[in-house]
Formats: C-alpha cells, sequence, structure tokens
C-alpha cells in the first residue's frame, strides 16, 4: 500500500508550496539516489505483491530502464563510485511511474473487496 502523502494538500496551496519545494529539493538531493542515475520510484521494495503486480504493468520500455538503472546504481554502490554531475538524475526527470500504477492497483483491489462482499436484499 503506498504511503499516505501530503502532497495534494500542499500542492492545492500555491503559498505551502512554495514555502515546501526548497526543503523537498534539498532533501532529494541529500539522499543521494540521483547521484548514482536512481529516480525515487526505484527505491520502491520489490517485496509487496501489489508492487510486483504495479512491476508488470509498466510498459517494456520503462521496466527495462528501471533495471538498467538498479543494476548500475548497484555497480557504482559496489565500486563507491558516483556518476559524473551531468549523469545524476534531473528533478524534472524524478517523475513518479510506478506509484500511479500502484494507486490503481490498491482501488482495483478495493473495489473487489466491497463487490465480494456486497449482499443482495430481496424486497418484499
Amino acid at each position: 500500500m503506498p504511503a499516505l502523502s501530503a502532497a495534494p494538500f500542499i500542492s492545492a496551496r500555491p503559498w505551502l508550496k512554495k514555502l515546501v519545494l526548497p526543503f523537498a529539493n534539498w532533501y532529494a538531493n541529500a539522499a543521494g539516489y540521483r547521484k548514482i542515475g536512481l529516480r525515487a520510484d526505484d527505491l520502491i521494495s520489490e517485496e509487496n505483491e501489489n508492487v510486483l503486480l504495479a512491476l508488470k504493468r509498466l510498459p517494456a520500455k520503462e521496466s527495462y530502464d528501471r533495471i538498467y538503472r538498479i543494476r548500475r546504481a548497484t555497480q557504482l554502490s559496489i565500486q563507491h563510485k558516483l556518476l559524473p554531475k551531468a549523469e545524476w538524475t534531473k528533478p524534472e526527470e524524478d517523475v513518479p511511474y510506478l506509484v500511479p500504477l500502484l494507486v490503481q492497483i490498491e482501488a482495483e483491489k478495493k473495489e473487489i473487496e466491497q463487490l465480494d462482499t456486497l449482499s443482495v436484499m430481496k424486497k418484499h
């Protein structure tokens, strides 16, 4: 299940977004995943069945790109190196590609659960 997010609340208020955005950018840069070419959604653990299902739904190109980024980051980690600054993931490239699928899968599962627990009432 995706974690709860304050992003919609913050995005709906321009003054709050302007206040929080510098901190959010600082935090993403401090995390270091962009320095090894990863995107935020690459960090989502594959131990959840919903994540595995979302990964199966990815287009072939996006799936290949994800695997490439993770393998390259693993190799860099083993070598204790970072990518050259020109190859770092830029903030505009770090867009969610897996989270929308996870949200969709959660909604589908919730709908299925509601339909499975539906009870029929007879009118008299």
